[in-house]
């Protein structure tokens, strides 16, 4: 089980009840914002190591400001701890080659939103599947910045529940 860093108790907030999970992700400032979106959003952040930074990077501290105690945050030591912890949760594996694309996706509660490394993504694996999430883009260009990706997302899966599904 991953060890919770901070925040409170579980919360239904505006993400309605999903949660976002970077796996092994690199640069500290993508982090900080994807951070700051969850603590705007009430969405709880899984964070997947081994990461490029520590927690008490500053560019970490700086682009999250003075969210990051506000974060709901639980913490994973590996990829396979991570995948223990969510056995049995509904997981979209967002990825440049996933198969379904984020306008056909129909978000549930409980739903975790899981996004790779802005280097390598996630693990061909992982997002094989009805379960691999893909965001729209023109063709032949480099893919949105994770912290970009995420939140385009996340505000799709709010969107979608708060209208009823």
């Amino acid at each position: 089980m991953g060890k919770r860093e901070g925040g409170g108790g579980m919360q239904m907030g505006l993400g309605g009840g999903v949660e976002v999970a970077l796996v092994c992700p690199q640069i500290a400032p993508n982090t900080g914002n994807v951070g700051r979106l969850c603590v705007a959003t009430g969405t709880r952040l899984h964070l997947v190591r081994p990461m490029g930074f520590v927690l008490s990077d500053r560019q970490l501290r700086r682009s999250a400001m003075d969210y990051w105690p506000r974060l709901q945050l639980t913490m994973h030591d590996d990829l396979a701890s991570f995948l223990g912890a969510m056995s049995g949760r509904r997981m979209w594996m967002t990825d440049s080659g996933g198969g379904t694309g984020l306008w056909e996706a129909r978000f549930e509660t409980g739903d975790v939103l899981v996004f790779g490394s802005e280097t390598r993504g996630l693990p061909e694996g992982l997002w094989a599947g009805e379960r691999g999430l893909r965001v729209p883009q023109v063709e032949g260009e480099r893919c949105l910045n994770l912290s970009s990706a995420v939140a385009v997302v996340v505000y799709e899966a709010m969107r979608q529940l708060e209208a009823g599904g």
